[in-house]
């Protein structure tokens, strides 16, 4: 019979695994090996049972488990190379978190903090366990993407001292973990350290809403199996996946209702390779828009003597920032997925109390998220498949947050569209008589943001996916440039103030903070923002 199906942390279907069914009570034991589909056979009954895994590369279990032939289950392995994450993976300084990590050799830990320069802030340790390959973690059955994968919970729990903590240092800040083995293997994770109390006059958000979002760690993220996980793992995404077979809805938003995110698993999208530099190029498709694209911005500032706190998005939505201790807040990169709170608080400070946003990313609010709780969340994406943005626009909607709410242009003057999606181009100039502008010898018509880190989408400042005004942005909201991206796809950089004295910069690219550390006219025009916003 059917018992069930055998998958990797992808749900990538794993053949060949060995497994051994014991049933208790019972001296004899049943060993069957799951098939190319990772569907797993055996002459067993129903009932209770004790079941041991085994496969080269990837770390053996024994479970406990139910066989039921109308409910099959889904036995999921852990492949042998290192991961980590700290946990929680956002703190304030003074607090602490736990550490992570999954190796199958002994393994050295360093807390770097990344600026201008990957500081180096102190060795954590070598870290190894008298018992063989006891470093590796163990992974939960069945979908663990909804409850997090708690790793350090399974075979740690009855040693308090094998829980390693890290108290959060004093400085707010993007730290790094570097994990490196004994034979070279190296992962790298990110830490957001808040401040204990407020330091500066600027606030920065990490979007780390959006990371969670992308992360497929597990087999699901807001991009692969959103709704749910399906009963069988994948064997060959392009044969399989609605995103690649179906032309009409290769972005799988096609449900009511969407199950939750959990923030408690690694993310590789956010590693950053050893060696790599702040002015080198973001290699890969996934970094290029989310922690390392962001730390092109931090490091920048700190070269241009900017002093900023550093906040996670989701201390934002818990009220651990207060944005009246702030002049300027900023958000970059890829904002995506916001709580109605956190935009109508923010909302708020700009329109009421005369806060300063500068707004140096591309599809940013543009999707509502419901927290479950601290460290889950659903995406609220609608039942439009990959036309939504041309399926919202016949509704009168400007975007998914559009749909429960309003249109994020009322605020950011801007908001996504189709055109331009995955193109990349420089800006040019359309309004140099703007203060924006000062310093940097251009004239209206002239380009510049020809120099980017962004490799995804590669060619300029304004690109992968770019915002433009709309009906809905501010009547007193002035166009100062558009990206040059085919389509009249180009990233329209815009400025408004408000009657109580806010006021709003939009960059309206995920590529702009990827060009600050190397393109002297986009660190010129954002320097004059910040010195403005900050009188």
């Amino acid at each position: 019979m059917l018992v069930g199906y055998v998958s990797d942390e992808r749900y990538i279907a794993l053949e060949n695994v060995l497994l051994e069914f014991e049933k208790e009570g019972d001296m004899e034991s049943v060993e069957t090996r799951s098939r190319a589909t990772g569907s797993v056979h055996a002459d067993v009954e129903p009932g209770p049972y004790r079941v041991t895994l085994r496969k080269d590369g990837f770390g053996p279990k024994s479970v406990h488990m139910v066989v039921d032939e109308k409910q099959p289950y889904q036995f999921r392995l852990l492949s042998n190379r290192i991961l980590g994450y700290m946990w929680p993976k956002w703190v304030r300084s003074g607090e602490k978190s736990e550490f992570r990590a999954h190796s199958v050799e002994p393994y050295r830990l360093d807390l770097y903090r990344y600026g201008w320069e990957k500081e180096h802030i102190r060795t954590l340790g070598w870290f190894d366990e008298h018992g063989p390959i006891a470093t590796m973690q163990i992974s939960p059955d069945g979908d663990y993407t909804q409850t997090g994968i708690e790793w350090n919970k399974r075979g740690y729990s009855n040693n308090p001292n094998h829980t390693q903590f890290v108290i959060a240092p004093e400085r707010s800040g993007l730290y790094y973990i570097h994990a490196k083995t004994e034979s070279g293997e190296f992962f790298s994770f990110p830490w957001i350290v808040a401040p204990s109390k407020p330091n500066s006059d600027v606030a920065v958000l990490a979007s780390n809403i959006n990371w969670n979002a992308y992360n497929n760690f597990g087999g699901r993220s807001n991009y692969i199996h959103p709704a749910q996980m399906p009963p069988r793992p994948t064997v060959n995404a392009r044969l399989e996946l609605a995103r690649y077979t179906n032309a009409d809805n290769h972005t799988e938003f096609n449900s009511e209702e969407y199950a939750p995110l959990s923030f408690d698993r690694p993310e590789p999208l956010n590693h950053i390779p050893e060696s790599t530099k702040i002015t080198d190029p973001i290699e890969g498709r996934l970094p290029c828009h989310v922690c390392p694209a962001e730390w092109r911005l931090l490091g920048w500032m700190e070269r241009e003597n900017f002093q900023y706190d550093l906040y996670a998005e989701t201390q934002f939505h818990t009220n651990l920032l207060n944005l009246d201790h702030y002049k300027v807040l900023i958000i970059s990169t890829h904002p995506e997925y916001w709580s109605h709170k956190m935009y109508f608080t923010l909302k708020k400070w700009v329109f009421e109390r005369g806060g300063k946003l500068i707004y140096l990313g591309g599809n940013g609010l543009n999707c509502d998220v419901d927290f479950l709780d601290e460290f889950t969340v659903t995406y609220r994406n609608g039942s439009f498949g990959a036309g939504w943005m041309g399926e919202l626009s016949k509704m009168g909607k400007e975007s998914r947050f559009d749909l429960y709410y309003e249109s994020e242009a009322n605020l950011l003057g801007v908001r996504c569209t189709e055109e331009g999606l995955m193109t990349a181009a420089p800006y040019k100039a359309l309004d140099t008589s703007h203060w924006a502008f000062e310093g940097t010898g251009l004239r209206n018509g002239d380009s510049f943001g020809e120099k980017c880190l962004h490799m995804r989408c590669w060619g300029g400042a304004s690109g992968h996916e770019t915002d433009k005004m709309s009906p809905s942005s501010p009547k007193n909201c002035k166009l100062l440039a558009k990206g040059l991206n085919p389509g009249n796809g180009g990233a329209e950089m815009v400025h408004h103030q408000t009657d109580s004295g806010g006021e709003v910069f939009s960059a309206g690219s995920i590529n702009y903070p990827s060009s600050l550390p190397v393109d002297e006219n986009i660190s010129r025009i954002t320097r004059n923002v910040l010195n403005r916003f900050l009188r």
